[in-house]
């Protein structure tokens, strides 16, 4: 009987265990987690597809899921969850450095850079040095939930970097209401 006990609470424990390390275990659940965080997040909140060298963040702000994919699905998946919201919608950089890697640097560079720009259209990206990233994440992630998609990808500077912008309010919009506003117009 209390061989059968300790057994008992030794699986217990074991499974305990497992529970609380399965949010950061590679491949498990990123995608459900994305999508839990989806909802919560709007402007200025970020969502950053990475590399595998994307340094951790001892933000409060920001939450990182450890995908253990390749870059270029997660980025996909993330796009396609963003699109079809009703709420966000994604403002997209890349490093500008990334424009710079030759073939003699990595053999593979031009192959990534064609399958990234299919899924995202060069013309709807900008660029920002690596560097910039760091600034501007600091800064958003003292008020803003910052979301770090961790891939496998091993290409320098492949990171791309969505902040999210109010999909039903357009900055058109925006710019007109701050000028009424400027000008007392109450409608």
């Amino acid at each position: 009987m209390k061989l059968t006990f300790n057994l008992l609470i030794l699986l217990f424990l074991l499974s305990g265990l497992s529970y609380g390390q399965s949010d950061n275990r590679p491949g498990d659940n990123w995608k459900k987690q994305l999508n839990l965080q989806l909802p919560l997040l709007g402007h200025r909140n970020w969502i950053l597809v990475v590399d595998k060298a994307f340094p951790a963040q001892n933000a409060a702000g920001i939450v990182t899921i450890n995908t253990g994919e390749p870059l270029l699905p997660v980025l996909q998946y993330t796009l396609d969850q963003i699109n079809s919201s009703t709420h966000v919608k994604p403002l997209i950089f890349t490093d500008k450095e990334l424009n710079y890697i030759t073939i003699a640097q990595v053999p593979e560079i031009e192959k990534f850079k064609t399958k990234l720009f299919e899924i995202i259209p060069k013309d709807q990206a900008q660029t920002m040095l690596h560097d910039t990233v760091f600034v501007k994440i600091a800064k958003a992630s003292e008020l803003f939930r910052i979301v770090v998609l961790k891939t496998e990808q091993v290409i320098p500077y492949s990171s791309v970097f969505l902040q999210l912008d109010c999909k039903y309010w357009p900055a058109e919009n925006e710019k007109q209401l701050r000028e009424s506003m400027r000008k007392g117009n109450i409608k």
